[in-house]
């Protein structure tokens, strides 16, 4: 087995809520997902960044923090896509990124690790520069469609969710 098919059945058992295998699996793989993630070929990092996720390593923010300044797109959406996933069930991953998520939305050179950059920041507290951020990239005509539509449906659902506080 390799650390992506590890890594696929590690989102199964957590799925499942198979705590303890979950648990002796992230055991085994721990170190191989970290070589994986300080690796030089940036396929096998941003296998290990989306690893992150699916093993539900939340104490490895750090290094995902890590993948979300590579200097490879694969690896900074890789990194985007676990942080969405550890996000889902509390705000705090989100929070401590916040400042680099909002660098990552509005100036990333690739437009679809700017999307999910966007998309991440949904699952974060309803703060008012997040929201100012997002209203401004859906208004901005000079965006890509996919990004001002994605920023406008985050701000909505920011919005709404700092309006019930």
């Amino acid at each position: 087995m390799n650390l992506a098919e590890a890594a696929a059945q590690a989102d199964e058992l957590a799925q499942r809520g198979a705590e303890r295998e979950l648990a002796d699996l992230r055991r085994e793989w721990e170190d191989e997902l970290e070589a994986a993630a300080r690796g030089t070929d940036y396929r096998e990092r941003a296998a290990a960044y989306r690893g992150i996720g699916q093993f539900r390593f939340r104490q490895k923010l750090e290094l995902l923090r890590r993948g979300l300044e590579d200097a490879s797109p694969a690896c900074r959406g890789s990194a985007l896509v676990s942080l969405e996933q550890l996000s889902r069930d509390s705000p705090g991953a989100v929070n401590s990124s916040r400042a680099l998520l909002h660098t990552l939305a509005t100036t990333d050179p690739n437009e679809a690790v700017r999307r999910l950059a966007v998309v991440v920041l949904k699952n974060g507290s309803p703060q008012r520069e997040t929201i100012v951020l997002l209203k401004g990239l859906a208004e901005d005509d000079r965006q890509d469609e996919k990004l001002q539509s994605a920023a406008r449906q985050v701000a909505a659902t920011l919005q709404k969710r700092q309006n019930l506080r």
